[in-house]
């Protein structure tokens, strides 16, 4: 392990050109490596919600809300945790082995994706409407596995090129050269987007395949740089697998680490629908022919995709949040830096929960877009202030298992969000839905034939019942069923979750005031007695709704709980 920087040294700081001079070849690969891979992922990732939902007859898999919020959180569960082991196979077996295999498993998740739909149709012997009118296709598992493949890929990547920019920086280079790493997430976390916006217009496969064209030119740079030497103690043995998972699972039963962590959950909750959801509610509910215009005015005409009768597609829409993270994430991180972490990610949240009501304000693009900013501000607030705190409360020698714990915080919030906006969304808010229910309900159409229609073909006829273009059409369902309420469900989990860290940071300093405070006593006890109704819960919550996502999450903190009941054994001495 790197050690920690000397504030107390009294070498001047190395000049900013001495410092870009200092960084070698090794370094600079795997900056294109980072940029690289962000741009596959995001590429595909902005697209993904409203693929996967998409009609048989427009190219999509035609998943419902549900299904898609199922397998999202799986996949969730999976990039989240997998980092605990994948961190110490790139430091056993090497940082280019764990890009390498990454790199595979990425390709072959991408390419699972894409051909899903042939894949089903081959397996099955049939087109894919006939095999799902039988209930004989198979889009549902082969799609799953594909983003498992991505998911596990992506969760192996991050350990073995942080673990290459960790030995190429000093003391004395480390802030800019994390710096620039970090900026090359943003830079190909906002230019693979704009890319997926114009191909998934064209075809849905074309994004798929370019972002596994692009993920694989990270083998190329594998051949021109060498290994690093490994660094560890003689006479230390290196634990397995096993050991690192339950080491990490008895370390979250820290009371003060346990409790941040459920309270913040709240945010990655709410923050992950902004991703999973938003762009079905743009695709579904936002006019945005305003916006493409004035694009297209400023830009031109033919540089601007369009769909939908002239919206801008949402994967451009969205990335209005990755170009104000490219601008303005050094301005944030200079001024959040100058406050306690804790006050930082509750004011992030304040933001959050603000651009989420403001949601439900109207269908304007314009209007969206203020929002996709307020939520911005709030991302930039929160998610560095977050590693601070983290960085804070660690204990000596630490500090990198608890950073590996932010990632516990995001899979559990983000992965229960999914399941929750999947089940709301299908059932209030998806347009193809509340369209069918309108027919039968207020113009009494048969519901048989309501149902023999397909997805595809679903809304020309709907528009044509109504006599109405698809921008009125989609006035009358919003007025009738207000498919906004969504985020009104999604703004109040981000205020218990506000709630719940105030209550926290006034427990946290009544406990630092005082050695006798319960909290200091009797933390354990208070982990012990929160965990066991939360578990039974999630027990329960698992048989009414199974989900495999919901399980994984039911059986950790089940495990959590039985850690927590049962002593740990002290360590044996060395001497």
């Amino acid at each position: 392990m790197k050690p920690e920087s000397d504030s107390s040294s009294g070498d001047p700081p190395m000049p900013f050109m001495a410092q870009l001079k200092s960084f070698d070849g090794t370094y600079w690969w795997c900056n294109w490596m980072e940029l690289i891979e962000r741009f596959a992922y995001y590429g595909v990732r902005a697209m993904l919600p409203v693929f996967m939902v998409d009609s048989l007859g427009k190219g999509g898999p035609e998943l419902t809300q549900i299904e898609k919020g199922n397998i999202f959180a799986f996949a969730l569960v999976i990039q989240s945790f997998v980092p605990i082991l994948s961190g110490g196979f790139a430091d056993r077996y090497g940082y280019k082995v764990n890009i390498a295999a990454s790199t595979v498993l990425k390709i072959i998740g991408y390419l699972i994706m894409g051909y899903t739909l042939p894949l089903s149709e081959m397996l099955c012997g049939m087109p894919l409407a006939e095999a799902r009118a039988k209930g004989a296709d198979s889009a549902y598992e082969i799609f799953t596995l594909g983003l498992l493949f991505l998911a596990l890929g992506t969760a192996i990547f991050k350990p073995g090129v942080q673990g290459l920019i960790a030995n190429r920086v000093t003391e004395k280079t480390t802030a800019l050269g994390w710096g620039l790493f970090y900026q090359m997430v943003n830079v190909g976390g906002f230019v693979g987007p704009l890319l997926a916006g114009y191909l998934r217009v064209l075809d849905y496969e074309y994004v798929f395949l370019a972002c596994s064209g692009a993920i694989a030119l990270n083998f190329i740079p594998l051949f021109f740089f060498e290994e690093p030497a490994h660094k560890h103690h003689k006479g230390i043995e290196l634990p397995g697998p096993g050991r690192m998972l339950l080491d990490s699972v008895r370390g979250l039963l820290e009371p003060r680490l346990f409790f941040y962590t459920i309270a913040f959950c709240g945010f990655w909750l709410m923050n992950q629908q902004f991703f999973d959801i938003l762009p079905n509610f743009i695709d579904d509910w936002v006019d945005s022919r305003d916006a493409a215009n004035f694009l297209r005015s400023i830009i031109g005409e033919t540089r601007v995709p369009v769909v939908q009768d002239g919206n801008l597609p949402q994967e451009w829409m969205l990335n209005f949040n990755s170009l104000l993270i490219s601008l303005f994430a050094f301005v944030a991180g200079y001024f959040t830096g100058k406050f306690k972490p804790l006050p930082g990610i509750i004011a992030g949240i304040i933001f959050t929960i603000i651009a989420i009501f403001c949601l439900t304000g109207s269908m304007s693009g314009w209007w969206i877009l203020l929002c996709i900013g307020l939520y911005s501000v709030g991302e930039m607030t929160a998610a560095p202030s977050n590693l601070g705190y983290l960085s804070r409360i660690a204990p000596e020698g630490k500090k990198g298992q608890y950073m590996g714990y932010s990632n516990f915080t995001v899979g559990i919030g983000a992965s229960i969000g999914s399941i929750i906006a999947g089940h709301y969304y299908e059932n209030n808010c998806d347009k193809v839905v509340l369209a069918r229910r309108y027919l039968v309900d207020k113009m009494n159409v048969d519901k048989a034939q309501v149902d023999g229609i397909s997805k595809a073909d679903l809304l020309p006829f709907f528009h044509e019942k109504l006599g109405m273009d698809s921008f009125q059409a989609r006035q009358v369902l919003w007025d009738t069923y207000e498919p906004y309420s969504l985020w009104y469900l999604f703004g109040a989990i981000g205020l218990g979750s506000l709630c719940a860290l105030f209550l926290y940071n006034h427990v946290i300093s009544a406990s630092e005031k005082n050695p006798g405070h319960s909290f200091n006593t009797r933390g354990s006890f208070w982990v012990k007695a929160f965990l066991i109704p939360l578990s039974v819960i999630l027990v329960i919550t698992t048989i009414l709704h199974f989900s495999v996502g919901l399980l994984l999450n039911t059986l950790f903190f089940c495990m959590m709980l039985v850690f927590a009941l049962t002593p740990q054994k002290p360590a044996l001495s060395n001497n």
